[in-house]
């Protein structure tokens, strides 16, 4: 290997850096834990039953078995809390940390800085597939029923646009990119379809639908999404030290030992998972996954071992303090999250790239 791939391989391996910059990493990576506990407990708190700190606190406690602090005062308190409020926080930092995830190793497997979950068709396919449900069972469908189509459209759209830009064994990135744009086109005209023929009930479900919302979170919902969340963050930690490889261009990764179309696969295929078992939940949720890798990558650098973990708990962190601010900036009203997410991340999104394009010249 020559002197300057091992220069290049140093600086794309964190294990590599100095400890001062190690040290760094482990600072932000526990000031996000805080700030997402802080968050949560603030997000507990509020709501239309009043519920203080303390009060979230002795709840929980008490429900794990210790008989420390107060419990809530409002006769409704605990039923709030543990059936509506705990469900939503958790469900957020799921589908938050699973997006950032998502973002984080799309945009390194791609090694392009607009790679994010909708590039590869998962999110509209998922739209296509509640749509449907939604047109055929009208306001009578239940939820878990949408869900499923989501899911399962969602992995099903991942697969045919990675079938589709393969070629002679291999999947071309910008093949893949642009397979991905032609599909999320037909889906869309999919869901203007579905959109035109629904009963204005059911236009107006597929409509808040595609907006995105953590208003119908349950335990239920929790329990499909944050094993899935788990083992999804798990298994890009385990490819992470091949995407810093792969950081160097596919010829040098191939060199090093990397099967840059099985990681690819794999890639493709935890996106998938992750993504489909999120939105099938909430709805699409725009900018997480493009956005805090962005910032997560301008803090902690390119390393994909400190840059998973930091996007993943950036990502509930954002998509935490979006519901929070969906449910209290307009009093008794919850407003689309996607929308926010949107508001908020496309602007910030711009100004990050002016940022990297006035620093360095390219993408940091």
């Amino acid at each position: 290997m020559s002197t300057e791939t091992e220069e290049h391989v140093g600086a794309a391996d964190p294990s590599a850096t100095p400890a001062a910059s190690r040290s760094r990493v482990s600072i932000v990576l526990i000031s996000l834990s805080v700030a997402l506990v802080i968050v949560a407990l603030l997000s507990a708190c509020i709501g239309q039953v009043p519920t203080s700190a303390l009060e979230v606190l002795g709840s929980i406690m008490h429900r794990i078995g210790l008989d420390i602090g107060p419990l809530p005062a409002h006769p409704s308190g605990e039923v709030t809390l543990w059936e509506v409020r705990f469900p939503r926080v958790v469900l957020a930092i799921c589908v938050g940390a699973a997006l950032g995830c998502s973002g984080a190793l799309l945009q390194g497997v791609f090694s392009n800085p607009l790679a994010e979950p909708g590039v590869i068709g998962v999110s509209a396919g998922a739209a296509v597939g509640a749509s449907a449900v939604i047109v055929v069972g009208g306001t009578f469908v239940a939820g878990w029923t949408v869900a499923a189509a989501a899911f399962v459209a969602g992995l099903i759209t991942t697969a045919a646009v990675y079938l589709l830009a393969r070629h002679e064994g291999r999947t071309e990135v910008v093949t893949l990119i642009l397979t991905g744009v032609a599909v999320n086109a037909f889906a869309g005209g999919l869901i203007a379809f579905f959109t035109f023929i629904a009963s204005p009930s059911a236009r107006d479900q597929i409509v808040f639908w595609q907006l995105g919302s953590l208003n119908g979170a349950t335990w239920s919902s929790v329990m499909v999404v944050a094993p899935m969340a788990v083992i999804g963050i798990a298994a890009t930690m385990m490819i992470a030290p091949r995407l810093d490889l792969l950081a160097l261009g596919e010829h040098a990764a191939r060199h090093l030992g990397v099967n840059v179309e099985r990681l690819r696969q794999v890639a493709v295929l935890i996106v998938a998972l992750l993504v489909s078992a999120s939105v099938a939940f909430t709805g699409i949720i725009m900018f997480v996954g493009l956005v805090v890798p962005h910032l997560m990558r301008i803090v902690v650098g390119p390393g994909h071992r400190a840059l998973i973990p930091a996007s993943a708990l950036g990502g509930g962190l954002v998509l935490l303090l979006a519901d929070l601010g969906s449910r209290s900036l307009v009093a008794n009203a919850d407003l689309p999250l996607g929308m926010l997410t949107a508001l908020v991340g496309g602007p910030f999104f711009f100004w990050l790239l002016r940022r990297t394009r006035a620093r360095q010249g390219g993408w940091a």
